[in-house]
């Protein structure tokens, strides 16, 4: 059964640093993108960043500059550093895995979602 299970959620005031991890179980992801998308209450899921095998990155305009996506070297767990959080980043963040590049439609696999809340 495939898996992707998120951590590292919690609560910060703006300005401050959260890291998610995601990772990986019962297939392996090679050839996918895996990424990550968000979802703030009343609004759509939107796409945040993803990386692909190859190691290219794309990010959202919203957290270029802010927001760091890595992965592991055997690709089974994928990071998001969070700096500079602003209150408008407040969401479920939500690792996703599947073909480039990743439509919120269209993704296979999703973890369970994890809260993250920044506080002004």
């Amino acid at each position: 059964q495939v898996q992707l299970v998120e951590s590292g959620g919690g609560s910060v005031q703006a300005g401050g640093s959260l890291r998610l991890s995601c990772a990986t179980s019962g297939r392996t992801f090679s050839r996918y993108a895996m990424g990550w998308f968000r979802q703030a209450p009343g609004k759509e899921r939107e796409f945040v960043t993803l990386i692909r095998w190859s190691g290219s990155t794309s990010y959202a305009e919203s957290v270029k500059g802010r927001f760091t996506i890595s992965r592991d070297n055997a690709g089974n767990t994928v990071y998001l550093q969070m700096n500079s959080l602003k209150p408008e980043d407040t969401a479920v963040y939500y690792c996703a895995a599947g073909p480039y590049p990743l439509s919120a439609v269209t993704v296979p696999y999703w973890g369970q979602g994890t809260q993250v809340t920044v506080s002004s």
